[in-house]
């Protein structure tokens, strides 16, 4: 009688028969990539597995990312609810004490004090002459530049325009040896000349006397005077001051706030009194 399980080929027999079964493929699909389809079939058969395997985690880390999203959009909400409401409340302070150096203008008799027009303009040269601090810009007569106009950075002035192309002007800069301008101490109004000493980080103050209530870390405004600057606007603030008695005046250096060693974007001013228009290009926003 025969057994109801037949013994098959021994396990050594049955290793040594998947071996050589396994390198042949392995050759074959080495050089003729005969098992190419079957990958293929396999990959397309099995990704719907792997979706559904880490899809418990992409919907977990979306909960979780849109929770933390609405929970920082809340967060910014109030902050922004928040500055808004203080700078609300910065510009009534601000309409209030413009009405009110209004009317303290109207009681002086002096005329109220009129916005300027700007237009901002590039650099688009610099002077090659190290003993002259110029440059040019890409704004001419075609856009009401005129000579003398002055011309400021986001932090004070700059200079003023010396000559006027079609398309282009010249500006020399505050720093300049052949340049002065009037100014105004903020603390205590006292008038001053600053002048150009040829040093893109230094401007002298002229004609001090030893005894002057100046000090280090006033901060000096354009005075007004001589009809070309404005009053009004930062120019510098006084970093050394050398009372020596040997010399007959004292000397006083200033530091620019417009920084003139790296100037690129500037912005032209029309005073309300100028009699020049700007120009406007089409494609520039004006405010």
């Amino acid at each position: 009688m025969k057994s109801l399980f037949e013994h098959g080929p021994s396990l050594r027999t049955r290793l040594l028969l998947a071996l050589i079964i396994a390198g042949a493929l392995m050759f074959l699909d080495h050089r003729l990539q005969t098992m190419q389809p079957v990958r293929s079939f396999l990959s397309t058969a099995t990704a719907p597995v792997q979706y559904l395997a880490v899809l418990p985690e992409e919907v977990m880390n979306r909960v979780v990312y849109l929770a933390t999203t609405r929970s920082a959009l809340r967060e910014d909400n109030l902050r922004l609810r928040d500055e808004l409401l203080e700078l609300e409340m910065a510009v009534q302070r601000l309409n209030f004490l413009e009405n009110e150096n209004a009317r303290l203008r109207q009681l002086l008799g002096s005329e109220v004090r009129q916005a300027s027009r700007r237009m901002v303009a590039e650099v688009v040269a610099v002077a090659t002459d190290p003993f002259s601090h110029q440059v040019v810009i890409n704004k001419g007569y075609a856009n009401g530049v005129y000579e003398g106009q002055p011309v400021l950075d986001n932090r004070g002035i700059l200079g003023q325009v010396i000559s006027v192309a079609r398309t282009t002007a010249r500006v020399i800069l505050i720093s300049d040896q052949s340049h002065a301008i009037s100014l105004r101490a903020e603390r205590n109004d006292i008038r001053v000349i600053a002048k150009g000493i040829g040093d893109l980080n230094q401007l002298e103050l002229s004609f001090i006397p030893h005894s002057t209530e100046l000090k280090e870390g006033d901060v000096l405004m354009s005075s007004g005077l001589g009809g070309i600057f404005p009053e009004g606007y930062p120019v510098a603030e006084i970093s050394s001051i050398d009372r020596d008695e040997r010399l007959q005046y004292a000397r006083v250096l200033v530091t620019p706030f417009a920084q003139l060693d790296r100037v690129r974007t500037l912005l032209l001013l029309w005073p309300a009194d100028a009699t020049e228009q700007p120009v406007y290009d089409e494609v520039e926003d004006v405010d």
